[in-house]
Parts: C-alpha cells; structure tokens; sequence
C-alpha cells in the first residue's frame, strides 16, 4: 500500500484565497468593487439581491439603474428594506468602501477611478453628446 503525503494534500493552490492573501488584501486596503445594472424594472430582483448578501463580505456595491430622467430618487429608502450594509446616493468625488452599497442618482453619468466614484450631468436623449454644436 502506497503512503501519501499529507502535506501534499492541502499545499493552496497559488492563486487560491487563503488567510494569507485576505490579510494582504486588507493591508493593501484593496477590496472588490461589484458594479450591477438594471432596467427601470429591476428593483425586485436588486431587493433579492442584496437580501442574500452575507453581512460583512468586504465587497462594495454599486447599483446603476435606468431611471426616467424625471424620476425622483427614492432607490436608496427602497433598497435598505433588505440589508443592514449602509446604502447612499453617490455624490461626486465620494470615496467607495467595503460593505457599502452606491446608488447613482438621477440624471447622472458616473464613473469611479482608483476608487472614487465621479459624477457628471446627463445628456437628455438625443443631444449631441461630448461634442458642441457649431
């Protein structure tokens, strides 16, 4: 009967998550950032979503939803209903954390860059977009 090894047997696998690499990872500060899009009609299944999201997953969320440019925004009351991670409507040059959740507001484009989430005034549709009239 052949013997194994155990050490062999629970070496990590180089790009597997281990105590080691998420301490690095908090020490770097670097965490997941899970960008999420929805349609107008979406809202249910958001709820849903972050119902099921474990209390302390160390990843941050941010939500874009399609809005009607008009449409008031009240994502952020509806979407706190089912987790208990802090849930904010992004203001521009706002810094994303872990365990957070990001609502962009109404009539905004965003983007995030090195973890700061930027925002900018929406075209109505139908414009010329980035460009001027001459």
């Amino acid at each position: 009967m052949k013997k194994s090894s155990k050490s062999s047997l629970h070496k990590p696998e180089p790009h597997s998550t281990s105590l080691a690499n998420i301490s690095r990872r908090k020490e770097d500060n670097a965490f997941p950032i899970v960008g999420i899009g929805a349609s107008a009609g979406g809202l249910e299944v958001l709820e849903l979503f972050l119902k099921n999201v474990p209390a302390g997953s160390g990843m941050a969320f941010i939500i874009v939803q399609h809005l009607d440019l008009t449409h008031k925004g009240i994502m952020v009351e509806l979407l706190q209903r089912p987790t208990m991670m802090p849930i904010v409507q992004v203001k521009d040059r706002m810094k994303v954390e872990p365990d957070h959740v990001y609502v962009i507001p109404p009539n905004k484009d965003m983007s995030i860059l090195h973890g700061v989430l930027h925002l900018e005034h929406q075209d109505p549709p139908g414009s010329d977009w980035g460009g001027s009239k001459t």
